[in-house]
Protein backbone atom coordinates (compact mmCIF):
# COMPACT_ATOMS: atom_id res chain seq x y z
CA UNK A 1 0.00 0.00 0.00
CA UNK A 2 3.33 2.38 0.43
CA UNK A 3 6.76 2.81 0.94
CA UNK A 4 7.65 4.06 4.25
CA UNK A 5 11.21 5.44 5.45
CA UNK A 6 11.83 5.22 9.52
CA UNK A 7 14.40 7.55 10.65
CA UNK A 8 16.41 6.17 14.16
CA UNK A 9 17.04 3.04 15.68
CA UNK A 10 16.52 2.56 19.14
CA UNK A 11 14.28 1.10 20.99
CA UNK A 12 10.56 2.32 20.05
CA UNK A 13 11.90 1.98 16.22
CA UNK A 14 12.58 -1.36 16.54
CA UNK A 15 9.16 -2.14 18.17
CA UNK A 16 7.06 0.12 15.31
CA UNK A 17 9.41 -1.60 12.34
CA UNK A 18 8.76 -4.85 13.45
CA UNK A 19 4.94 -4.09 13.60
CA UNK A 20 5.26 -2.16 10.02
CA UNK A 21 6.71 -5.65 8.59
CA UNK A 22 3.83 -7.60 10.44
CA UNK A 23 1.24 -5.42 8.33
CA UNK A 24 3.04 -6.43 5.41
CA UNK A 25 0.06 -5.49 3.44
CA UNK A 26 0.01 -1.83 4.54
CA UNK A 27 3.85 -1.47 4.68
CA UNK A 28 5.04 -2.44 1.28
CA UNK A 29 8.39 -1.78 1.39
CA UNK A 30 10.73 -0.50 4.64
CA UNK A 31 13.82 1.17 4.91
CA UNK A 32 15.09 2.01 8.41
CA UNK A 33 17.98 4.44 8.31
CA UNK A 34 20.65 5.82 11.60
CA UNK A 35 23.41 7.88 11.79
CA UNK A 36 24.52 4.20 12.72
CA UNK A 37 23.72 1.51 10.09
CA UNK A 38 24.73 -1.15 12.35
CA UNK A 39 21.58 -0.63 14.58
CA UNK A 40 19.22 -1.22 11.39
CA UNK A 41 21.07 -4.20 10.33
CA UNK A 42 20.73 -5.37 13.88
CA UNK A 43 16.99 -4.63 13.78
CA UNK A 44 16.70 -6.03 10.21
CA UNK A 45 18.33 -8.71 11.49
CA UNK A 46 15.32 -9.82 14.36
CA UNK A 47 12.53 -8.33 12.07
CA UNK A 48 13.91 -10.87 9.48
CA UNK A 49 13.81 -13.86 12.00
CA UNK A 50 10.61 -13.09 14.05
CA UNK A 51 8.78 -12.95 10.48
CA UNK A 52 10.27 -13.72 7.51
CA UNK A 53 10.07 -9.69 5.40
CA UNK A 54 13.43 -7.95 4.40
CA UNK A 55 13.90 -4.81 5.15
CA UNK A 56 16.46 -2.31 3.96
CA UNK A 57 18.76 -0.12 6.00
CA UNK A 58 20.67 2.62 5.31
CA UNK A 59 23.23 5.30 6.97
CA UNK A 60 21.79 8.57 6.88
CA UNK A 61 22.70 12.27 9.39
CA UNK A 62 19.35 13.23 10.29
CA UNK A 63 20.71 17.05 10.56
CA UNK A 64 21.59 16.91 7.03
CA UNK A 65 18.87 18.00 4.57
CA UNK A 66 20.10 17.10 1.83
CA UNK A 67 21.34 13.68 2.70
CA UNK A 68 17.74 12.96 3.89
CA UNK A 69 16.40 14.37 0.78
CA UNK A 70 18.65 11.94 -1.80
CA UNK A 71 17.78 8.99 0.95
CA UNK A 72 13.92 9.89 0.48
CA UNK A 73 14.13 10.39 -3.41
CA UNK A 74 15.96 6.79 -3.65
CA UNK A 75 13.70 4.62 -1.72
CA UNK A 76 10.33 6.19 -3.32
CA UNK A 77 9.48 6.71 0.03
CA UNK A 78 5.97 8.49 0.73
CA UNK A 79 6.07 8.79 3.98
CA UNK A 80 8.99 9.57 6.76
CA UNK A 81 8.37 8.54 10.36
CA UNK A 82 10.69 10.07 12.50
CA UNK A 83 11.51 7.85 15.32
CA UNK A 84 15.12 9.90 16.31
CA UNK A 85 15.42 12.67 18.48
CA UNK A 86 13.18 15.66 18.81
CA UNK A 87 15.76 17.25 18.15
CA UNK A 88 15.29 16.83 14.83
CA UNK A 89 11.78 17.31 14.12
CA UNK A 90 12.23 20.85 12.43
CA UNK A 91 14.81 19.84 10.02
CA UNK A 92 13.36 16.07 9.20
CA UNK A 93 10.03 18.25 8.15
CA UNK A 94 11.89 20.31 5.78
CA UNK A 95 13.45 17.77 4.31
CA UNK A 96 10.01 16.66 3.62
CA UNK A 97 8.34 19.27 2.41
CA UNK A 98 11.85 19.39 -0.06
CA UNK A 99 11.23 16.02 -1.37
CA UNK A 100 7.42 16.02 -0.85
CA UNK A 101 6.23 13.38 1.35
CA UNK A 102 4.14 13.21 4.11
CA UNK A 103 5.60 13.20 7.64
CA UNK A 104 4.81 11.60 10.94
CA UNK A 105 6.36 11.79 14.39
CA UNK A 106 5.79 10.83 18.16
CA UNK A 107 7.51 13.66 20.08
CA UNK A 108 7.49 17.49 19.55
CA UNK A 109 10.12 19.81 18.23
CA UNK A 110 12.56 20.51 21.64
CA UNK A 111 15.74 22.81 21.38
CA UNK A 112 19.18 20.69 22.20
CA UNK A 113 19.81 23.84 24.54
CA UNK A 114 17.11 24.45 27.08
CA UNK A 115 14.23 22.07 27.87
CA UNK A 116 11.15 23.74 26.08
CA UNK A 117 8.51 20.96 24.94
CA UNK A 118 6.14 23.34 23.32
CA UNK A 119 4.28 22.55 19.81
CA UNK A 120 4.95 26.77 17.98
CA UNK A 121 7.87 25.83 16.27
CA UNK A 122 5.95 22.61 14.54
CA UNK A 123 2.62 24.16 14.19
CA UNK A 124 4.49 26.92 12.49
CA UNK A 125 4.66 24.72 9.44
CA UNK A 126 1.18 24.46 9.05
CA UNK A 127 0.93 26.60 5.95
CA UNK A 128 3.92 25.31 4.08
CA UNK A 129 2.69 21.87 4.64
CA UNK A 130 -1.03 23.20 2.95
CA UNK A 131 0.74 24.45 0.40
CA UNK A 132 2.03 21.58 -0.94
CA UNK A 133 -0.55 19.44 -0.22
CA UNK A 134 1.18 16.91 2.14
CA UNK A 135 0.26 15.87 5.72
CA UNK A 136 2.32 15.79 9.07
CA UNK A 137 0.52 14.10 11.64
CA UNK A 138 2.83 15.21 15.54
CA UNK A 139 2.78 13.23 18.45
CA UNK A 140 2.00 9.56 16.89
CA UNK A 141 3.25 7.81 20.35
CA UNK A 142 0.98 6.96 23.24
CA UNK A 143 1.22 10.14 25.38
CA UNK A 144 1.29 11.93 23.40
CA UNK A 145 -0.80 9.85 21.18
CA UNK A 146 -3.69 7.22 21.91
CA UNK A 147 -4.10 9.51 25.33
CA UNK A 148 -4.75 12.34 22.47
CA UNK A 149 -6.77 10.13 20.77
CA UNK A 150 -8.71 8.58 23.54
CA UNK A 151 -10.06 12.14 25.14
CA UNK A 152 -11.59 12.63 20.98
CA UNK A 153 -12.83 9.12 21.06
CA UNK A 154 -14.78 10.06 24.42
CA UNK A 155 -15.70 13.63 22.93
CA UNK A 156 -16.93 11.84 19.90
CA UNK A 157 -19.27 8.94 21.96
CA UNK A 158 -19.49 9.84 25.13
CA UNK A 159 -19.17 12.78 26.30
CA UNK A 160 -20.65 16.12 24.08
CA UNK A 161 -17.48 18.72 26.28
CA UNK A 162 -15.17 18.00 28.40
CA UNK A 163 -14.60 19.98 31.18
CA UNK A 164 -11.63 17.93 33.19
CA UNK A 165 -8.93 15.53 31.87
CA UNK A 166 -6.21 13.89 33.25
CA UNK A 167 -3.69 11.81 31.51
CA UNK A 168 -1.78 8.96 33.82
CA UNK A 169 0.94 7.12 32.95
CA UNK A 170 1.91 3.93 35.15
CA UNK A 171 4.55 1.67 33.97
CA UNK A 172 4.81 -1.24 36.87
CA UNK A 173 7.49 -2.88 35.63
CA UNK A 174 10.85 -3.52 36.87
CA UNK A 175 14.47 -4.41 35.44
CA UNK A 176 16.49 -5.00 38.20
CA UNK A 177 18.84 -2.08 37.56
CA UNK A 178 19.85 -0.14 40.41
CA UNK A 179 18.92 3.27 38.35
CA UNK A 180 17.63 2.52 34.33
CA UNK A 181 15.29 4.66 32.16
CA UNK A 182 12.57 3.12 30.15
CA UNK A 183 12.91 5.34 27.09
CA UNK A 184 16.40 7.83 25.95
CA UNK A 185 17.44 8.66 29.34
CA UNK A 186 18.41 12.33 28.15
CA UNK A 187 15.10 12.63 26.94
CA UNK A 188 13.48 10.89 29.75
CA UNK A 189 15.70 12.82 32.70
CA UNK A 190 14.97 16.34 30.93
CA UNK A 191 10.69 15.68 31.06
CA UNK A 192 11.48 14.79 34.97
CA UNK A 193 13.72 17.43 36.45
CA UNK A 194 11.61 20.33 34.16
CA UNK A 195 9.51 22.46 36.27
CA UNK A 196 5.86 20.83 36.40
CA UNK A 197 3.03 22.84 34.68
CA UNK A 198 -0.76 22.13 34.41
CA UNK A 199 -3.40 23.69 32.68
CA UNK A 200 -6.00 25.20 35.21
CA UNK A 201 -8.91 28.30 34.18
CA UNK A 202 -7.35 29.58 31.09
CA UNK A 203 -3.61 29.62 32.53
CA UNK A 204 -0.67 27.57 33.31
CA UNK A 205 -0.17 26.62 36.59
CA UNK A 206 3.75 25.63 37.64
CA UNK A 207 5.17 23.43 41.03
CA UNK A 208 8.66 22.62 41.24
CA UNK A 209 9.36 19.43 39.83
CA UNK A 210 8.59 16.13 41.61
CA UNK A 211 6.70 17.98 44.61
CA UNK A 212 3.35 17.03 43.95
CA UNK A 213 2.64 13.21 44.45
CA UNK A 214 -0.42 11.20 44.94
CA UNK A 215 -0.90 7.52 45.44
CA UNK A 216 -3.60 6.23 42.67
CA UNK A 217 -4.62 2.35 42.68
CA UNK A 218 -4.39 1.51 38.86
CA UNK A 219 -6.58 -1.32 36.90
CA UNK A 220 -4.82 -5.00 36.90
CA UNK A 221 -1.04 -2.87 38.23
CA UNK A 222 -2.10 -1.83 41.70
CA UNK A 223 -1.21 1.04 44.17
CA UNK A 224 1.89 3.12 42.58
CA UNK A 225 2.98 7.12 43.40
CA UNK A 226 2.07 9.07 40.58
CA UNK A 227 3.87 12.67 40.11
CA UNK A 228 2.52 15.73 38.49
CA UNK A 229 4.71 16.71 35.07
CA UNK A 230 4.06 18.76 32.25
CA UNK A 231 3.55 16.75 28.93
CA UNK A 232 3.23 18.11 25.98
CA UNK A 233 -0.16 17.31 24.60
CA UNK A 234 -1.59 19.68 27.41
CA UNK A 235 -0.83 22.54 25.18
CA UNK A 236 -2.33 19.99 22.21
CA UNK A 237 -5.55 19.25 24.05
CA UNK A 238 -6.09 22.69 26.04
CA UNK A 239 -5.94 24.30 22.57
CA UNK A 240 -8.00 22.23 19.81
CA UNK A 241 -10.79 21.58 23.15
CA UNK A 242 -11.16 25.14 24.30
CA UNK A 243 -13.55 24.19 26.31
CA UNK A 244 -11.67 22.03 29.11
CA UNK A 245 -10.70 23.78 32.71
CA UNK A 246 -8.55 21.58 33.84
CA UNK A 247 -5.81 19.23 32.45
CA UNK A 248 -3.14 17.40 34.02
CA UNK A 249 -0.61 14.96 33.43
CA UNK A 250 0.89 12.14 35.97
CA UNK A 251 3.44 9.77 35.83
CA UNK A 252 4.43 6.87 38.43
CA UNK A 253 8.10 6.87 39.58
CA UNK A 254 9.56 4.40 42.21
CA UNK A 255 11.16 6.05 45.23
CA UNK A 256 14.34 4.79 43.96
CA UNK A 257 13.97 6.40 40.95
CA UNK A 258 13.48 9.66 42.23
CA UNK A 259 16.12 9.40 44.89
CA UNK A 260 18.53 9.27 41.99
CA UNK A 261 17.23 11.54 40.03
CA UNK A 262 17.58 14.48 43.04
CA UNK A 263 20.95 13.01 43.90
CA UNK A 264 22.07 13.52 39.96
CA UNK A 265 20.33 16.91 39.85
CA UNK A 266 21.83 17.68 42.66
CA UNK A 267 25.49 16.88 41.40
CA UNK A 268 25.13 18.71 38.10
CA UNK A 269 24.94 15.10 36.53
CA UNK A 270 21.12 16.29 34.82
CA UNK A 271 22.42 19.61 33.56
CA UNK A 272 22.42 20.54 29.59
CA UNK A 273 24.96 23.17 29.71
CA UNK A 274 28.07 22.39 28.69
CA UNK A 275 31.05 22.47 31.12
CA UNK A 276 34.68 21.60 30.29
CA UNK A 277 36.53 18.05 31.36
CA UNK A 278 40.00 18.15 30.71
CA UNK A 279 39.75 20.62 27.93
CA UNK A 280 36.80 19.19 26.32
CA UNK A 281 33.63 20.63 26.61
CA UNK A 282 31.38 18.04 27.36
CA UNK A 283 26.97 18.50 28.30
CA UNK A 284 26.62 16.32 31.66
CA UNK A 285 23.18 15.02 30.75
CA UNK A 286 24.66 13.36 27.74
CA UNK A 287 27.85 11.96 29.61
CA UNK A 288 25.09 10.26 31.73
CA UNK A 289 23.26 8.99 29.15
CA UNK A 290 26.52 6.93 28.02
CA UNK A 291 26.83 5.47 30.96
CA UNK A 292 23.24 4.36 32.00
CA UNK A 293 21.93 0.96 30.69
CA UNK A 294 20.54 1.91 26.99
CA UNK A 295 16.35 1.34 27.44
CA UNK A 296 16.38 -0.77 24.11
CA UNK A 297 18.42 -3.39 25.89
CA UNK A 298 15.68 -3.63 28.75
CA UNK A 299 13.63 -5.88 27.00
CA UNK A 300 14.23 -9.48 28.36
CA UNK A 301 15.09 -8.27 31.71
CA UNK A 302 11.89 -6.37 32.33
CA UNK A 303 8.39 -8.11 33.91
CA UNK A 304 5.22 -6.22 34.95
CA UNK A 305 2.62 -4.31 33.47
CA UNK A 306 1.90 -0.56 32.21
CA UNK A 307 -1.24 1.21 32.64
CA UNK A 308 -2.07 4.13 30.91
CA UNK A 309 -4.84 6.48 30.25
CA UNK A 310 -7.13 8.98 30.52
CA UNK A 311 -9.85 9.97 33.26
CA UNK A 312 -12.58 12.50 31.68
CA UNK A 313 -15.56 14.31 33.05
CA UNK A 314 -17.75 16.26 31.28
CA UNK A 315 -21.60 16.83 29.88
CA UNK A 316 -23.73 14.11 27.82
CA UNK A 317 -27.50 15.65 27.36
CA UNK A 318 -27.06 18.02 30.27
CA UNK A 319 -25.76 15.32 32.43
CA UNK A 320 -21.98 15.19 34.25
CA UNK A 321 -20.25 12.27 33.25
CA UNK A 322 -16.64 10.44 34.03
CA UNK A 323 -15.26 8.06 31.66
CA UNK A 324 -11.78 6.61 32.44
CA UNK A 325 -10.25 4.82 29.55
CA UNK A 326 -6.64 3.20 29.32
CA UNK A 327 -4.80 -0.25 27.87
CA UNK A 328 -2.98 -2.26 30.14
CA UNK A 329 -0.10 -4.32 28.01
CA UNK A 330 2.68 -6.42 29.53
CA UNK A 331 6.02 -6.18 29.50
CA UNK A 332 7.22 -10.37 28.97
CA UNK A 333 4.43 -10.05 26.23
CA UNK A 334 5.81 -7.34 24.28
CA UNK A 335 9.29 -9.01 24.50
CA UNK A 336 8.33 -12.14 23.35
CA UNK A 337 6.44 -10.48 20.49
CA UNK A 338 9.20 -7.73 19.00
CA UNK A 339 11.96 -8.08 21.01
CA UNK A 340 10.90 -4.85 23.30
CA UNK A 341 9.61 -3.31 26.57
CA UNK A 342 6.12 -2.37 27.04
CA UNK A 343 6.94 1.40 27.07
CA UNK A 344 8.85 0.99 23.71
CA UNK A 345 5.97 -1.15 22.48
CA UNK A 346 3.42 1.49 23.39
CA UNK A 347 5.49 3.95 21.67
CA UNK A 348 6.19 2.04 18.70
CA UNK A 349 3.02 0.02 17.64
CA UNK A 350 0.78 3.76 18.01
CA UNK A 351 3.50 5.29 15.54
CA UNK A 352 3.22 2.08 13.16
CA UNK A 353 -0.85 2.77 13.34
CA UNK A 354 -0.41 6.46 12.62
CA UNK A 355 1.58 5.41 9.93
CA UNK A 356 -0.66 3.39 8.55
CA UNK A 357 -3.62 5.48 9.10
CA UNK A 358 -1.10 7.76 6.31
CA UNK A 359 -0.87 5.10 4.14
CA UNK A 360 -4.42 4.15 3.92
CA UNK A 361 -5.92 7.24 3.00
CA UNK A 362 -7.48 7.60 6.71
CA UNK A 363 -5.52 10.54 7.81
CA UNK A 364 -4.55 12.45 4.52
CA UNK A 365 -5.85 16.33 4.78
CA UNK A 366 -3.22 18.38 3.71
CA UNK A 367 -1.47 20.29 7.11
CA UNK A 368 0.11 19.75 10.24
CA UNK A 369 -2.43 17.82 12.62
CA UNK A 370 -2.14 16.79 16.56
CA UNK A 371 -3.56 13.58 16.95
CA UNK A 372 -6.94 14.88 19.03
CA UNK A 373 -7.86 16.60 15.66
CA UNK A 374 -7.77 13.29 13.52
CA UNK A 375 -11.06 10.87 13.34
CA UNK A 376 -10.39 8.96 15.98
CA UNK A 377 -12.50 5.55 14.82
CA UNK A 378 -9.83 3.63 12.53
CA UNK A 379 -6.96 4.00 14.87
CA UNK A 380 -8.82 2.97 18.15
CA UNK A 381 -9.87 -0.40 15.68
CA UNK A 382 -6.31 -0.87 14.71
CA UNK A 383 -5.55 -1.04 18.90
CA UNK A 384 -7.46 -3.64 19.27
CA UNK A 385 -6.02 -5.57 16.61
CA UNK A 386 -2.27 -4.70 16.90
CA UNK A 387 -1.47 -5.22 20.56
CA UNK A 388 -2.78 -2.43 22.24
CA UNK A 389 -6.53 -3.80 23.52
CA UNK A 390 -8.29 -0.84 25.71
CA UNK A 391 -11.09 -0.61 28.03
CA UNK A 392 -13.82 2.09 29.03
CA UNK A 393 -15.84 2.33 32.17
CA UNK A 394 -17.85 4.53 33.22
CA UNK A 395 -17.45 6.37 36.67
CA UNK A 396 -19.82 7.07 39.86
CA UNK A 397 -18.06 10.35 40.09
CA UNK A 398 -15.13 12.43 38.72
CA UNK A 399 -11.49 12.00 40.53
CA UNK A 400 -10.29 14.32 42.29
CA UNK A 401 -6.93 14.69 43.72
Amino acid sequence: MGKVLVIGAGGVSSAAVTKMAMNADIFTEITLASRRKFKCDDIAANIKTRTGVEIATAEVDAMDVPAVVALIRQTGATLLVNLALPYQDLVLMDACLEAGINYLDTANYEPEDVAKFEYHWQWAYQDKFKQAGLTAILGSGFDPGVTSVFATWLRKHKLDTIRQIDILDCNGGDNGKVFATNFNPEINIREVTAEARHWENNDWVTSPAMTHKVPFDFPVVGKKNMYLMYHEELESLKTHFPEIQRARFWMTFGDAYINHVRVLEGIGMTSIKPVMHDGVEIIPLQFLKSVLPDPSELGELTKGKTCIGDIATGMKDGVEKTFYIYNICDHEECYAEVGSQAVSYTTGVPAMIGAAMVLKGEWAEAGVWNMEQLNPDPFMEMLNTQGLPWEVHELDAPVDF
